[in-house]
């Protein structure tokens, strides 16, 4: 949308400069794209005078010029055929740049006579296409700025053009006026009267119009029209044809001038037929289908079926609300002639204007929806400029259709406004603001203006005030707290603990992946599943027939894939609900990864390393840790059938209370999966970790004992049979007070033990807490180990 600032001032008291003005307009949300000012372009030219005019020696149609300017006299060579003594011209001086000729004027020697500067013509400084002599102006004084001379003499020559990008919900700002209220609004200036007229008929239009009932609803709701005969038809005024010269349209005739004026001036698109053309009635209906219609634009439309046209007794001579018909468009012969204003479906002007591809002014408007209440005022004023620009007899007005009733009203909560837009705004300003975009107050109810289709609601009303009081005022608040103090945490214990599983397995090297609930049957029966009960009623497919049992298939299915594209090694892990049932709470949290292939690239040597349980059992002790689970657990046997029988182990607070299992999964499930081994993992319960006694965020007391400890080495031989985790859990179980720790570091089997027996050999840590040990506190601590090992083993103490 593209206006003059002398354009706006028609409807705008105001004394802001153009910066001021285009700073408003972008706060407003009036986007301002460009701002082009001649001035500016035009300011380094200056009034001169020539005071002798001689024949260049050496070119017949050269003429050497002695120029008085405010520098004193000035030798400059023109061309032009009019250069003479006597007359005022504008100046170039050296360094001044020239748009016309995109060249910048230095000091030169033309046929060997030196120049110094330019007398100009308005092409060249692109004021008009005229370039057949210099510029000869009747008055000015020597050494004025010529933008000073143009806008005293000739302002529209440097009248600043604005240039704003209206988003698809303000129709309102694609009239000149519309944006002056804008303006208005914030305080830029004052809104002047709106123009006003009524033309009174002075016989019967002889024309009629019809709407038919198929196009009245979602067609055309509303089609006014008037004959004016005798018009003469011409060039328009000078004023009219600046303003549209400087919003980038060409002047054709008076007829078609104010036409475009009223759509740019007020947002309303109007056209004028040439009444002498037109045969017959006026009729707006839908399209058939197949017709056929050459354009303003000398280009042949064919219509499909449903579009809406407006048609004489001949056939079809418009396009409704988009185009007019050549065949009836006025020329400068034009002499009758019917002005049509009308209000339209704006979807189906739209669907029109695609299917055609036509992309009019008149298009851009009904489509985006004009003021219909302004339909018949906008048709008299347009009528009253004809008859003063061109003359003519009006007839009575003929009106098909109803205006549509676009009235409503929403309540305006001062309150609430200024809840939600964070700023102190009064509510007489509020009223104000809503005021002077033409809303109507009664009371709390603001009632819509019929040109503002955007404000749909209470929120509406709310944007509005903000937009116009300025959000750049808005100051940043902390919000207010609901509660004094430290607030609540606001993730459950169980919330908690899955996201610090998931940051501390990402923080150990793994790669977090996001599995599908659903697995296919045999899947789920390897891993304990599989039934009915986990099955799905509605399946996306084959492969997704039952609810996962645990997290380790979907891992192992990402595992073979990615195996298949040659990634051998990987560590892969997900924090995610398994299903032990098909009823709401039959699922359980899990936090489970696996390692697969090596534990890392070979080095110098040419070695590396297969991961195995004691990777997972330290991946799994780590989580454990940071989900808070206690220090102390048991490692015992007995996983499910998934787990290789004699690599794994489970974590536990006692023989029912387990927190997790790390180990080497089974071979029979790898091949099963179609994973290349090995692969070892983990799965950790994090709901079975014991919540801590205290809520509080606090943590206790480190408690470091100041005493020396002791350690001592026992060697028992026991049954080959006889696990090494029993043997040290029955140690540390002599004295829990004081025993801290017991670690194997010793295997040996057969040799003078005999056939089914070896010797594992464990360290006893002991620390005291109260006072210094002394041998015979040792000695029986040592005695109570010897027994509990031999009673939980049947192993005896290697002499």
């Amino acid at each position: 949308m593209k206006f003059t600032l002398s354009w706006l001032k028609d409807h705008l008291e105001t004394t802001a400069t153009v910066d001021e003005i285009a700073e408003a307009l972008t706060d407003l949300g009036l986007e301002v794209e460009e701002i082009s000012n001649p001035a500016a372009r035009l300011s380094a030219f200056t009034i001169g005078k020539v005071v002798k005019a001689e024949q260049h020696p050496d070119a017949d149609r050269l003429r050497v010029c002695q120029v008085e300017t405010d520098e004193g006299e000035k030798q400059i060579i023109c061309g032009a055929p009019n250069a003479r003594e006597g007359i005022t011209v504008v100046i170039a001086k050296p360094g001044v740049y020239v748009p016309g000729i995109d060249t910048t004027i230095g000091v030169g020697k033309i046929r060997g006579i030196e120049s110094f500067g330019m007398m100009c013509s308005e092409r060249e400084m692109e004021l008009s296409e005229e370039h057949d002599g210099i510029i000869e102006l009747p008055s000015g004084e020597v050494g004025q700025s010529f933008t000073d001379w143009l806008a005293e003499n000739d302002p529209a020559k440097v009248d600043p053009v604005i240039e704003i990008a209206i988003t698809p919900n303000r129709p309102d700002a694609l009239g000149v006026r519309g944006i002056a209220l804008d303006l208005a609004a914030r305080g830029i200036g004052t809104m002047k009267p709106a123009p006003q007229a009524h033309v009174e008929g002075q016989f019967p239009c002889p024309i009629e119009v019809t709407i038919d009932p198929d196009t009245r609803q979602d067609g055309c709701h509303v089609f006014a029209g008037r004959l004016i005969r005798n018009v003469k038809n011409g060039p328009s005024p000078q004023w009219l044809q600046d303003r549209l010269r400087a919003i980038g349209l060409r002047p054709i005739s008076a007829l078609v001038d104010i036409t475009n004026f009223f759509t740019h001036d007020r947002n309303r698109p109007l056209h004028v037929f040439d009444a002498d053309k037109v045969k017959g009635n006026l009729r707006i209906h839908r399209a058939r289908g197949g017709e056929t219609l050459t354009g303003l634009d000398e280009k042949t439309y064919t219509f499909s079926e449903g579009q809406v046209v407006i048609s004489d007794d001949e056939g079809i001579e418009s396009i409704g609300g988009i185009m007019g018909g050549l065949a009836t468009g006025c020329t400068e012969e034009t002499t009758n002639v019917f002005l049509e204003a009308a209000v339209w479906d704006h979807i189906q002007i739209a669907h029109t204007g695609r299917a055609l591809k036509i992309n009019s002014d008149a298009r851009y408007r009904n489509e985006r929806g004009i003021d219909p209440e302004f339909n018949m005022e906008g048709h008299e004023l347009a009528t009253q400029m004809i008859l003063d620009l061109c003359g003519g007899e009006p007839s009575n007005v003929v009106v098909a259709g109803e205006v549509p009733d676009v009235s409503r009203a929403y309540r305006l909560d001062p309150a609430r406004v200024q809840s939600l837009v964070g700023m102190d705004i009064p509510e007489s300003d509020q009223r104000q603001t809503l005021t002077r975009l033409g809303f109507r107050l009664e009371g709390n109810m603001a009632h819509v203006p019929s040109w503002r289709p955007d404000v749909m609601g209470e929120a509406d009303l709310v944007e509005e005030v903000a937009r116009v009081a300025s959000l750049t005022k808005l100051q940043g608040k902390p919000m207010r707290r609901m509660s004094a103090g430290v607030p609540k945490p606001i993730l459950s214990p169980i919330q908690k603990r899955e996201q610090i599983a998931r940051r501390t397995c990402a923080a150990l090297g793994y790669n977090e992946c996001v599995t599908y609930s659903f697995i296919d049957k045999a899947a789920a029966e390897l891993f304990g599943g599989g039934t009915d009960a986990e099955m799905l009623a509605n399946p996306i497919s084959s492969e997704m027939s039952h609810m996962r049992p645990a997290l380790l298939p979907g891992l192992l299915q990402a595992a073979a894939r990615n195996q298949a594209r040659g990634i051998m090694d990987m560590a892969l892990f997900e924090v995610g609900h398994a299903f032990h049932g098909g009823e709401p709470g039959e699922q359980h949290l899990l936090a489970t990864g696996i390692l697969v292939g090596r534990t890392g690239p070979k080095d110098v040597h040419g070695q590396s390393r297969n991961v195995d349980l004691y990777d997972a059992k330290a991946d799994a002790e780590a989580v454990l840790s940071a989900i808070g689970a206690p220090a102390k657990v048991q490692i015992l046997r007995g996983a499910r059938e998934w787990w290789h029988p004699g690599r794994h182990g489970k974590i536990c607070l006692g023989p029912k209370k387990v927190l997790a299992v790390f180990g080497e999964l089974h071979p029979k499930v790898l091949r099963e999966m179609d994973v290349k081994g090995p692969v070892v993992g983990f799965t950790i319960w994090p709901a079975e970790v014991p919540l801590p006694r205290k809520a509080g965020a606090s943590r206790g007391a480190l408690e470091v004992s100041g005493l020396q400890a002791v350690e001592r080495d026992f060697a028992f031989v026991v049954d080959a049979q006889v696990e090494a985790l029993n043997l040290v859990n029955a140690a540390a179980g002599a004295d829990k007070a004081l025993i801290e720790d017991v670690r194997v570091f010793d295997e040996f089997i057969g040799g003078s033990l005999g056939e089914g027996k070896k010797s594992l050999a464990i360290t006893v840590r002991l620390q005291p807490t109260d006072s210094t040990l002394k041998e015979a506190d040792i000695d029986s601590v040592s005695q109570k180990i010897v027994e509990k090992v031999e009673k939980a083993t049947g192993g005896v103490l290697r002499k």
